[in-house]
């Protein structure tokens, strides 16, 4: 099965996707996805082609990924939270000259030749052509959808997933057990491989009903819960911690499953979730290099402070420093094998080489520990990286942009924790002789350069940064020092 036929699961008279009002069947879909594939292919975009996707969550973004597959280009969602530097990136990166998009983007400055559609409007113009279908001899492994994820160098790679990748990846989930007549929430960012995997692809894979948010509102979300009678929700931890707060037993009385991921679930928060509405949140692990599920906790088979279990036809290995695979209950990276590990990097081979070896296993960077049952537990991550509201922030990105501010001479970024977000950036920076920080400029220095989200929540100016023996910014030690002063 290829991914843009996941729409063909369901009844034709049967609700798809429920957005602003709007309550679509699958026959309406289906339609809406062939206005879209014709009006693309009159434009000239055929198989290969890269299309970038740039909106919030719609009926559109569905439309849109699922036309673009189904004349065998490669969709490019992008995280609408970018900055237009960091989107121009991406545009160039993977070559793309058409962009559906919610809102108009300023480009010009960024040497990008790209023609950009209006995605709320795009089905509107009809068109004389009728394309083609796919030759019969298209190949489920042909490139579907290109992830960008935030480098570790400064610059995103994109992870290149297969028609394999994805549609396997949904029927390896399907351990949880949708059905026809389950209504699953759709409040996760449909660019994100969390939420588009869950909540689109494996609710349509079952015939369901996708119930859209734009945003996150507590309110909006806790309403929306209640009114619709939703089944099956799909979150991170903080608004899992909002829904607590905000919402009654009355509210989520008709959910089946909470399944939490995108970043480590604080135990408070799951236990204080069950206390109040009688449901144990599931916990599930991946990346976007794995499509993105590589664990899941089945309801009713939770164990406190793991993330589950593999998934059906997944090996997962536990290796030390050197490759050597540990016994159960060793500590060491977490290596995945598996349908869903990408293709690899986009024009990148050696990232490629770097993260899938020759086995074909994905080097996660994350620490964990396998337990004798199979549960897995993290335990650390390899990779310097910060997980704000389920999103990743990768400190040597932002760094990068702070050292192009006039007068800074170091500048390190480091994880502490949030309340609301989880983690937040925090910045420790030493000025250059005689300079002299405005907050308020590298604030507005950074918000041009950024998305949102990765601008570190405080700033401290500092005389100097400790380092190691061999002169490298020690961030565990800044950590230790903010934490004794906080203390």
């Amino acid at each position: 099965m290829l991914v843009h036929e996941l729409i063909t699961r369901g009844r034709a008279e049967d609700i798809a996707i429920v957005d602003n009002g709007r309550r679509i069947t699958y026959a309406e879909a289906a339609q809406s996805i062939k206005k879209f594939r014709n009006h693309m292919y009159a434009l000239g975009i055929r198989q290969g082609d890269r299309v970038a996707l740039f909106s919030r969550n719609s009926a559109e973004f569905i439309y849109t990924y699922l036309a673009a597959a189904s004349l065998g280009a490669i969709c490019v969602p992008i995280n609408f939270q970018l900055s237009h530097r960091e989107t121009a990136f991406i545009l160039r990166d993977a070559g793309i000259k058409h962009i559906l998009t919610y809102t108009p983007l300023e480009l010009d400055e960024h040497e990008v030749d790209v023609t950009q559609y209006n995605i709320e409007t795009f089905a509107d113009i009809d068109s004389d052509i009728d394309a083609p279908e796919l030759p019969a001899d298209f190949d489920d492994n042909t490139p579907c959808a290109i992830i960008y994820t935030s480098g570790t160098t400064g610059n995103p790679k994109g992870a290149v997933l297969s028609h394999k990748n994805l549609v396997r990846n949904v029927e390896q989930i399907d351990i949880m057990k949708c059905q026809r007549e389950n209504k699953v929430l759709c409040v996760l960012p449909m660019y994100h491989c969390f939420g588009w995997t869950c909540c689109v692809l494996y609710t349509l894979y079952c015939g369901a009903e996708i119930y859209v948010l734009r945003a996150f509102k507590h309110r909006e979300t806790v309403d929306l819960i209640r009114e619709e009678g939703i089944t099956d929700l799909y979150a991170v931890p903080s608004i899992y911690r909002l829904i607590t707060t905000l919402g009654t037993v009355e509210d989520l009385k008709t959910v089946r499953l909470a399944m939490c991921s995108g970043t480590t679930l604080p135990l408070k928060v799951a236990k204080e979730f069950e206390t109040k509405f009688g449901i144990k949140l599931s916990e599930g692990y991946g990346l976007s290099e794995a499509s993105p599920i590589v664990t899941l906790t089945v309801p009713g088979e939770e164990r406190e402070g793991s993330i589950g279990k593999a998934i059906p036809d997944e090996v997962l290995e536990v290796v030390d420093a050197h490759g050597n695979i540990l016994p159960a209950g060793e500590v060491g990276e977490l290596l995945v094998g598996g349908d869903n590990v990408m293709v690899g990097y986009w024009k990148n081979p050696s990232a490629t080489a770097e993260t899938i070896d020759a086995q074909g296993r994905l080097h996660t960077g994350d620490i964990v520990r396998i337990d004798a049952d199979g549960y897995v537990y993290i335990v650390n991550r390899v990779k310097d990286m910060i997980i704000s509201m389920g999103e990743n922030i990768y400190p040597r990105e932002v760094e990068e942009i702070i050292y192009r501010f006039d007068g800074i001479k170091d500048a390190a970024v480091v994880g502490v924790e949030d309340s609301l977000r989880g983690q937040a950036g925090a910045c420790f920076y030493v000025m250059q002789d005689g300079a002299v920080m405005d907050i308020r400029e590298l604030k507005k220095f950074l918000q041009k350069n950024l998305a949102l989200y990765k601008i570190p929540r405080e700033f401290h100016e500092v005389k100097e940064l400790p380092r190691t023996s061999t002169g490298k910014i020690s961030k565990r030690k800044i950590l230790e020092e903010f934490l004794s002063i906080k203390d």
